[in-house]
């Protein structure tokens, strides 16, 4: 995909402050400094746009940015940083998910985590109450080039069976130094917004005869 322009929007506390265009929105969690700013700086070839903090636990809120007036990537706060008191991270993990609960313009949830070492336990939290609810799920390994190619399957492979990856999930090793992986999330995301479009085309049209057979 062609990145034209990208823009930081919101940082939003609850729903009130969610935009209300309906565009398709792309959801990213993963514990604190997993690299979730940088990947989405590396999907729309921005440097600093999402900003990238050597602080676990900056990012406070639910971070809206604008992809192309087409969609948004929205980045959740991270999980799992023991200095963020336990009333703070309740409310965040409460706000995230009614969000992923309730909101009819998610499309797809990014689990981001770190390939070079095994899920932690808030991970398989994660992992595991996604797929309970069955939500749109891709799990995002990162830091693919902190490692030598060469241990890149073992380092999989224990990611997957760790997290229970299944046949037919999706995983996408990512580099966000090299790039690696960008190519094939920006399908993956322009395929599930396509879908849910075309899932509503339909209705619409539906409608729309609904109303001529009224005239």
């Amino acid at each position: 995909m062609k990145v034209n322009n990208a823009e930081f929007i919101i940082s939003a506390v609850g729903p009130d402050q969610y935009p209300m265009d309906a565009l398709p929105e792309i959801a990213l969690a993963g514990r604190s400094n997993v690299g979730k700013s940088s990947l989405i700086n590396r999907m729309i070839n921005r440097k600093n746009l999402a900003r990238t903090s050597s602080t676990p636990g900056k990012t406070q809120h639910m971070n809206y940015y604008r992809v192309n007036q087409d969609m948004y990537f929205v980045d959740f706060p991270g999980y799992g940083y023991a200095k963020v008191s336990k009333t703070q991270r309740a409310s965040w993990g409460k706000m995230v998910e009614k969000y992923m609960e309730e909101r009819e313009t998610l499309k797809l949830i990014l689990l981001v985590v770190d390939l070079r070492h095994p899920p932690t336990g808030n991970d398989k939290m994660m992992f595991d109450w996604l797929k309970h609810y069955d939500l749109p799920l891709c799990v995002v390994a990162t830091k693919a080039d902190k490692i030598p190619k060469t241990r890149w399957p073992k380092h999989i492979k224990i990611m997957k069976q760790e997290l229970g990856v299944l046949p037919g999930d999706n995983f996408i090793p990512f580099s966000s130094e090299l790039g690696l992986g960008r190519d094939e999330l920006w399908a993956l995301i322009e395929d599930y917004s396509r879908v849910n479009e075309a899932d509503q085309q339909p209705e619409e049209e539906a409608v729309e005869q609904e109303e001529l057979s009224q005239e």
